[in-house]
């Protein structure tokens, strides 16, 4: 369809995409000739494609249906029967209906360039050429960018099948909280429901692609909600209240408990608002127990530098060689795995594994299973460190595996050592990037939401509050900590789904997820970025920040601002890089980490399961069928070892 007329030239139609210009030439892109190839060119598109478009899922917003009308004709001269393929079966997120394929093979391309696995391609030749993955399921975290890429409806979102039309659908665009890497989404919702996820373009952030997670976890945002609050009665079970309720009996729970007995906790999608709210309360309240390192990973909130992404996402494309410590890419930032895969592409660029051993669509030498290996490329023994300090410019990648571990300081320490003894860090460029997988983490240890002066981080909070120093938790969609300590202290849980917090919580107070409010993320690499409403919070669920304010009326705490703009005017204040949206500010190097000595037990990736990380992909009954498919099945299986 890129036919062009040129003159003076050959007297025929040229490609356009492949022409080089000439002087003196002159291109004509709608003359009778251009006109009659185009026609030509959409009949023989359309011999073989079916008539489907009523009951087309692509219909609405199909390239070729677009490219018919504008360019088509009116008929067609081929009187055959129409060819007809089989559907193939690609997994629980494509749905295919082959018969409508044009054979273009951009699926086959993004899964073998892209995505790294060889399940597609494409089979015979002529009539009978067809795209299959021989029934197997495409194994790649980014299986679900081919729908968006398919210019027919031969591939569609299985999930959204036969759901809605594009005109019936209100599209919100917004960020992806289910990594930390921040992807730009658009949201279509159609009355208060989220019907599909698809991506927004950022070339510095996650291009034009997003994760199977992103894409299609949203059905779990209405199942296993909070729609309203609970107490938990005398006999221990909850029952169905209503707010005033809720705030009276922890107004009583708090009346003469000391600040220093009260603690709180920040889950991996809280938004800055609200920790900024939560910290401000428990200030009030008189305590320095908070943390939002549910984890509790070894990151020093001292030192801006030492827990960003401080190459950038897009930095990795500059980078000629890699080491990555205790880290699995492919799961924890399927989207940063992407870059090393296209970095990788363009040749030169040597990549070391510390660390869990997995495939991660790449080539990589695998150098060692933890913290001996690490000490020996810091101390320049082993010979990876030479090439680290032949590169221009070298990176490396520390993972939440070798963080959370109880000698993550001395971790974070040597990797600071390997950063500055290979020449990582200078004017122009800053190779030491930590990978975080909580969208929360860098906005919360932005805004100090750590433990105050003589105050008790994650572990110490969870062990306080087993052994009854901490008499009371405030869980803000905090899921990921050991429960099983929590039995005797009081538990508010604020969040939006019935889940481990939920489970432990003496009250319950319903809150909105990243779809359902007007919140601000920090991603990995310190970018900062707002997400937007989408769809209305269920029941009498509220945004989290509404709900911590008007608990501190109740609690004669009352908080100075009563307004999202009031509440954000006082955040930047405080943090002045919140104001710079979509500019990540680079962060002065510093020292951080503490020497010591190292536990020699293997690093291991903190995610087992890509599909299930956070509260609402474990509701997604998609992702069910992708843990079934891909993690349980080891035919099938991706990410695993070797």
């Amino acid at each position: 369809m890129c036919l062009v007329e040129v003159k003076p030239g050959p007297p025929k139609p040229a490609a356009s995409c492949a022409l080089p210009v000439g002087d003196g030439m002159e291109i004509f892109t709608d003359s009778e000739m251009v006109r009659k190839a185009r026609h030509g060119v959409m009949e023989f598109l359309l011999i073989n494609h079916p008539l489907d478009c009523p009951i087309c899922d692509q219909g609405g917003e199909c390239d070729l249906q677009d490219q018919a009308m504008a360019f088509g004709h009116d008929g067609s001269r081929f009187e055959e029967n129409k060819r007809a393929v089989d559907d193939k079966y690609m997994g629980p997120l494509i749905n295919t209906i082959m018969t409508r394929c044009i054979h273009c093979t951009r699926c086959v391309r993004f899964s073998t360039e892209v995505g790294g696995v060889t399940d597609m391609g494409m089979i015979n030749r002529g009539e009978n050429a067809e795209i299959t993955t021989l029934g197997k399921a495409v194994s790649s975290e980014l299986s679900g960018n081919v729908i968006d890429l398919c210019p027919v409806g031969a591939l569609t979102s299985k999930p959204y099948s036969f759901v809605a039309r594009p005109w019936e659908l209100r599209k919100t665009e917004t960020i992806d909280v289910m990594d930390a890497i921040g992807s730009n989404i658009r949201i279509d919702a159609r009355g208060n429901e989220v019907l599909r996820v698809l991506p927004r373009l950022n070339e510095d952030v996650n291009e034009e692609w997003i994760s199977d997670k992103t894409r299609f976890a949203c059905d779990g945002l209405r199942r296993q909600r909070l729609d309203r609050p609970y107490i938990r009665n005398a006999e221990g079970k909850l029952q169905a209240a209503d707010w005033d309720a809720a705030f009276v009996a922890i107004a009583e729970r708090l009346n003469g408990v000391d600040g220093g007995k009260i603690a709180a906790l920040a889950g991996d999608q809280c938004d800055a608002e609200a920790m900024f709210a939560l910290k401000a309360l428990m200030e009030s309240l008189g305590s320095a127990n908070m943390d939002c390192r549910q984890d509790g990973a070894a990151l020093d909130p001292s030192a801006r530098a030492s827990y960003l992404f401080n190459s950038g996402i897009a930095g990795v494309e500059a980078a000629d060689a890699c080491l990555i410590i205790g880290s699995n890419p492919r799961w924890e930032a399927p989207l940063v795995n992407s870059r090393l895969r296209k970095r990788w592409l363009q040749g030169g660029f040597n990549v070391g594994v510390v660390g869990p051993a997995h495939d991660l669509t790449y080539d990589t030498e695998y150098l060692g299973a933890g913290a001996e290996t690490l000490q020996q490329i810091a101390d320049g023994s082993h010979a990876f460190a030479s090439v680290l300090k032949d590169a221009e410019r070298p990176m490396l990648i520390l993972g939440m595996g070798a963080l959370t571990r109880g000698d993550g300081a001395a971790v974070l320490a040597a990797a600071r050592q390997i950063a500055e003894s290979t020449g990582m860090v200078s004017d122009d460029w800053n190779g030491f990037n930590v990978l975080h997988t909580a969208a929360a983490r860098v906005g919360g240890l932005d805004l100090g939401f750590v433990p105050g002066d003589g105050g008790l981080d994650t572990g110490g909070i969870l062990d306080a509050a087993a052994s009854g120093a901490v008499e009371v938790l405030y869980l803000m969609g905090a899921d990921e900590v050991d429960t099983k300590k929590l039995e005797n202290a009081f538990v508010i849980y604020q969040g939006h789904h019935g889940d481990a917090g939920a489970h432990v919580a003496d009250i319950i107070l319903p809150g909105a997820a990243y779809t359902e409010k007007s919140g601000t993320y920090v991603n990995t690499e310190g970018r900062v970025q707002q997400g937007q409403v989408a769809s209305f919070p269920p029941g009498e669920a509220r945004e989290d920040w509404t709900i911590i304010r008007a608990l501190s009326g109740v609690l004669g705490k009352t908080l100075p601002f009563d307004s999202l703009s009031a509440l954000r005017k006082q955040m930047q204040a405080a943090c002045p890089h919140f104001t710079r949206l979509d500019d990540p500010e680079r962060a002065d190097w510093g020292d951080f980490g503490s020497s010591g000595a190292m536990d020699p037990a293997p690093f291991e990736s903190p995610i087992a399961n890509f599909y299930m990380t956070d509260p609402i992909s474990r509701a997604s009954e998609t992702m069910a069928k992708c843990t079934q498919e891909f993690v349980n099945n080891t035919d099938g299986a991706t990410g695993t070892d070797g």
